[in-house]
């Protein structure tokens, strides 16, 4: 394993690999991913956040961090966070989260308020309640995932800008590496929780950005999540879809840059 990854024990009951790079006095910054993915799904960002001290872990089920069977809420995602950040002995953090993992960042904010020193938000939800249309396919596997799922299920989000093959590669091993049972607890956890906007307000600062080709995620949704967050920036790609770390990662690296060091 990378001499830059920790290995945590979290105090909610699991392990999970974390990567730590920059300046330990630099100021810190955690990363969650998408659901289905990993740390590595930072890969391309990582170069682009220089002068910061970045963490990085795995989440609950994904990549190489404890895939217990029960603990998937959207509630229980955001008390690892915060136990990633109890580990590694970090009072407060910016808190970068991509898709999924953006939804997991607000409730981190809205649940332990003082750990959130600001938060990048990058493709990220306002809401997921409800069942999308994809959940079927979901609740359908059985273990081994087979990589053709994984491939096919790509399709969920279309990409307007190339993407690196061997970065798209990455992510399907990401895919098949995790069990059937925390593809359905995830995503269950996602669709049934109360929005965070909705159970209380988000004080942190926040830099908001979406692609205008998003075909899962309506700009009126990011108006709302705006207006949600009152110390709060709405930046729109106009060449990007969902998928905004996957297409424009340098670009969200010096939007996050500017931004975060305007806070300081």
């Amino acid at each position: 394993m990378d001499s830059n990854v920790r290995i945590l024990k979290l105090r909610t009951g699991i392990t999970v690999p974390c990567l730590v790079q920059g300046d330990a006095d630099a100021p810190p910054v955690l990363l969650l991913h998408a659901w289905g993915e990993s740390r590595r799904s930072f890969d391309r960002l990582v170069p682009g956040l220089a002068g910061f001290r970045i963490y990085a872990p795995d989440l609950r089920g994904q990549g190489d961090a404890g895939k217990p069977l029960a603990g998937y809420s959207l509630a229980e995602q955001a008390d690892d966070a915060a136990a990633v950040l109890a580990a590694l002995e970090v009072e407060s953090a910016a808190v970068l989260g991509s898709s999924s993992g953006g939804y997991v960042a607000q409730q981190l904010a809205v649940e332990h308020p003082a750990l959130v020193a600001a938060l990048v938000l990058v493709g990220a939800p306002l809401s997921l309640q409800g069942r999308p249309p994809f959940a079927d396919d979901v609740d359908a596997l059985i273990d081994p995932v087979e990589e053709d799922w994984v491939r096919a299920s790509l399709s969920w989000y279309p990409l307007v800008q190339p993407v690196p093959r061997w970065f798209i590669e990455d992510r399907i091993r990401d895919g098949v590496n995790i069990p059937s049972h925390a593809w359905k607890g995830i995503l269950h956890g996602l669709y049934e929780a109360v929005p965070p906007t909705e159970s209380a307000v988000i004080h942190a600062p926040t830099l908001i950005l979406w692609g205008a080709q998003d075909n899962l995620l309506p700009r009126s949704g990011q108006d709302i999540l705006a207006a949600r967050i009152e110390d709060s920036v709405l930046l729109v790609y106009p060449d990007a879809a969902h998928l905004v770390l996957w297409e424009c990662p340098s670009r969200v690296a010096a939007d996050a840059t500017a931004f975060l060091r305007s806070l300081a």
